[in-house]
């Protein structure tokens, strides 16, 4: 794989403007500037934006083996472990943080430690708030632009739950503008008969196991959930 170009972009202080709670980079919106909710299905940690106390949510209480969050894959299981070591408190040491808005960020990082190699479009370098990146690697619609074109995942619809699995890339468009809100990694899967129920990790909303179906019905009514299918 072609290495990063050095020093490409400049830092995150130079160009990223804080907009009405949002986040725009040259003229590029950023998912995950959203406000912590305390909807069941996940935790959150105090690190979200705008101030938000610790909200606690519970892990999914389901039985038996209706309820998946272990990938048989080493692979996609390294990426889960990422998520879950990492989902609140930011792995600085190694990466930078996008305050506010770090999101796809945070979903770049468990790829790379489930083995993806970053490349001329996707990469980033520096740590802490000191750290240049390619737009792909931050922003939610140039993520989901980048997975198309480059072939790396397969877009799948709400609609084909059945065929998403652990470690997959989940996004949303909040108010169904056509360009992506937020993304998160894929942690935990739940069948009851022909339901499906999809649990999710990310940053900005700090979460472990948050649900889809909460995001988009309760947190965000209206919105719309979008997954890249990763083959393993």
């Amino acid at each position: 794989m072609p290495q990063p170009h050095p020093r490409r972009i400049a830092t995150v202080s130079a160009l990223v403007v804080l907009l009405a709670g949002g986040a725009i980079i040259a003229g590029m919106t950023l998912g995950g500037g959203e406000q912590p909710s305390a909807g069941p299905g996940s935790q959150i940690s105090g690190q979200s934006e705008a101030g938000a106390g610790d909200t606690a949510r519970a892990m999914p209480s389901v039985a038996g083996s209706a309820f998946q969050s272990v990938a048989s894959d080493p692979a996609v299981q390294a990426q889960l472990d990422y998520a879950m070591t990492y989902w609140s408190d930011y792995n600085t040491d190694e990466y930078g943080v996008l305050d506010g808005n770090d999101c796809v960020n945070f979903t770049s990082q468990s790829l790379i430690e489930r083995g993806w190699q970053m490349d001329e479009d996707w990469w980033t370098e520096g740590t802490g708030a000191d750290f240049d990146f390619s737009s792909p690697w931050v922003s939610s619609t140039s993520f989901r632009d980048y997975l198309d074109e480059s072939g790396r995942a397969s877009a799948l619809s709400d609609e084909q739950r059945d065929q998403v699995k652990l470690g997959d890339v989940v996004q949303f468009d909040w108010d169904n503008s056509g360009d992506r809100d937020h993304t998160g990694i894929v942690t935990g899967i739940e069948r009851s008969g022909d339901d499906i129920t999809i649990y999710f990790a990310g940053h900005t909303d700090d979460s472990d196991y948050r649900s889809v179906d909460d995001a988009i019905t309760v947190d965000h009514p209206g919105g719309t959930a979008y997954y890249w299918s990763i083959p393993e």
